[in-house]
């Protein structure tokens, strides 16, 4: 794990330990990739190691797939590589458990209204999110989000983009909120985080213009009072704790079929 994490990384370990797995984890700060060991070096030593897994969340998009085409091109495509969350581009296992907990809450995808809601442009989530809804069927997915935090043309992922968050929330079934990403952002994208919470920060006065029986997601971590209230995080219709009890077993099932092949 090149970039922290605590849910992602920790489940990922717990799965692994359930299907009886040796577990290593690889400390970057303290690593030899910290005195300028390349990434296909450090993959290299570890294969060397016999490794027969990677789990691999990396700043740059793309590194998981450099890596697996490395391992490919040298002959040992016995190795099997994770994405666990690349740069902007994508975090896959994190869209499936988002599904499952859909999944589990709402049973049927085709009949959903689903917003995703914060910092897309930055979001490699937001990315996984929008391409498993629409290909399990969300006849519509919104995204609402400043101007100033959506990728350009993102209209063509088959979404509806929406500017007024209060009119963006109005009757769907799931919100999914995303947080700041302050790490990745580059110049003055917005006023104040205090202005952010005013008019993007999902309250129970703005999750009230939802159905009743929506419910709140979030990948995590939380930022309290910038992308999302405590009374909304805390409240019942949240769902943001059992998304991280059910990506152990999702996680678990990207292993399990992997190693099986």
């Amino acid at each position: 794990f090149f970039e922290n994490s605590t849910r992602t990384r920790t489940t990922f370990e717990i799965a692994a330990k359930r299907l009886s797995a040796d577990v290593i984890n690889l400390n970057i700060s303290t690593s030899s990739a910290n005195k300028g060991e390349t990434l296909l070096d450090t993959a290299d030593n570890l294969a060397a190691m016999q490794a027969d897994m990677f789990v691999v969340r990396h700043a740059s998009s793309g590194a998981p797939y450099l890596i697996a085409r490395h391992m490919a091109a040298t002959g040992r495509d016995h190795i099997h590589v994770v994405n666990a969350g690349d740069g902007r581009h994508a975090h896959p296992t994190q869209g499936l458990l988002d599904m499952y907990t859909i999944r589990h809450y709402k049973k049927d995808f085709s009949q959903l209204t689903v917003a995703v809601v914060g910092d897309v442009l930055h979001s490699r989530v937001a990315r996984s999110q929008i391409h498993a809804l629409t290909t399990l069927g969300v006849p519509e997915v919104r995204v609402i989000a400043p101007k100033t935090l959506l990728p350009t043309g993102i209209e063509r992922l088959g979404v509806r983009v929406f500017n007024d968050m209060r009119e963006g929330l109005r009757g769907v079934d799931v919100v999914m909120m995303l947080r700041l990403q302050n790490e990745r952002m580059q110049g003055a994208l917005l006023p104040s985080t205090q202005e952010y919470f005013k008019s993007w920060g999902l309250t129970p006065e703005k999750l009230a213009l939802a159905k009743p029986d929506a419910i709140v997601m979030h990948p995590g971590p939380m930022n309290r009072g910038v992308e999302i209230d405590s009374a909304v995080a805390d409240g019942g219709q949240a769902v943001i704790l059992p998304q991280v009890t059910f990506g152990i077993a999702v996680r678990m099932a990207v292993m399990a079929m992997l190693a099986g092949n």
